[in-house]
């Protein structure tokens, strides 16, 4: 466990500096050529990038939470419905272990996104 939280904050380390060495300045010149070429294009720039990934994010999100909750809910009636039998109780607990380390994976991607593009606006 000890190596999966070094790992993470490894990794954490390595997304965040290019935002502290970089600074914020620079992505308002790019936004504005982007939005540019993209109106010459014929592209609609009413919404912006950001606005589109958040929407899609959120949209993720809200399907990791349902299959998160699905996952829960039929490990608790598997384990509810093995009448004391260890190998299905085992595969419950099993299964309700697995979806909650896949769900804190996705909050800590998350947390690391909001981190990284509150950074940038």
């Amino acid at each position: 466990m000890k190596k999966v939280i070094l790992y993470i904050v490894c990794f954490s380390f390595i997304l965040l500096t290019p935002v502290a060495s970089f600074g914020v300045g620079t992505l308002g010149d790019a936004s504005g050529n982007l939005n540019t070429v993209a109106g010459g294009a014929g592209v609609d720039t009413s919404q912006s990038v950001g606005t589109i990934v958040g929407q899609i994010i959120k949209v993720a999100l809200t399907l990791v939470g349902l299959i998160f909750l699905v996952l829960t809910v039929y490990a608790g009636f598997m384990w509810m419905t093995a009448r004391g039998e260890p190998d299905k109780v085992e595969k419950a607990k099993k299964i309700i272990s697995s979806s909650l380390i896949g769900m804190f994976i996705v909050v800590t991607a998350y947390a690391i996104t909001a981190l990284v593009t509150g950074a940038f606006s």
